[in-house]
């Protein structure tokens, strides 16, 4: 039977053996691949025609969002002109129509925005879902166990000896 001392220097034998062990073997069987999606996603073909989409869209709206403000300053306008003229009753619902006006264009930005960042999104998911299967594709050929965004500073550091840079990979087969 063992002494408790035996015991506590075998663990700690174990442990110590253990510790330096592991890395070895991570090392052996652990390979690595990073990747910048944001570089991959721009210099993607449909990423430029899904950008021009994006910015005809908004130029819509931009162009609409001019327009009720031009109409909204135009009958701003015609109301300070004619303010000391207007008797009570009709100054008061004029002030209340130039109040639903702003009310409803305050409502229609906040409405295109939402409407921009969800064609947007819409119009990227295709795109990235290509990346996807192209990233998933070149792990499995080359036998990678992990590929990592470097994006968003999620990646402070890589040992370039230790892992494979795949965006120029990856860029030329979405191309």
């Amino acid at each position: 039977m063992l002494a408790p001392y035996q015991i506590f220097m075998m663990k700690k034998f174990l442990w110590f053996f253990s510790l330096i062990l592991f890395p070895l073997a991570m090392q052996a069987q652990v390979k690595v691949g990073f990747f910048s999606h944001d570089t991959v996603l721009r210099a993607m073909p449909d990423y430029i025609q899904t950008q021009a989409n994006l910015d005809k869209l908004r130029g819509q709206y931009d162009a609409e969002t001019q327009r009720v403000e031009d109409e909204f300053n135009r009958k701003y306008e015609e109301f300070l002109e004619g303010q000391r003229d207007f008797a009570p009753t009709i100054l008061q619902k004029r002030q209340t129509e130039l109040q639903e006006l702003m009310s409803k264009n305050i409502q229609f930005r906040q409405e295109a925005a939402r409407l921009l960042q969800q064609a947007e999104h819409d119009a990227l998911v295709p795109l990235k879902d290509r990346i996807s299967e192209v990233v998933k594709a070149i792990g499995k050929e080359r036998g990678l166990s992990l590929i990592l965004n470097t994006d968003g500073d999620a990646l402070q550091y890589v040992d370039e000896s230790m892992g494979v840079d795949l965006t120029q990979d990856i860029i030329s087969r979405l191309r």
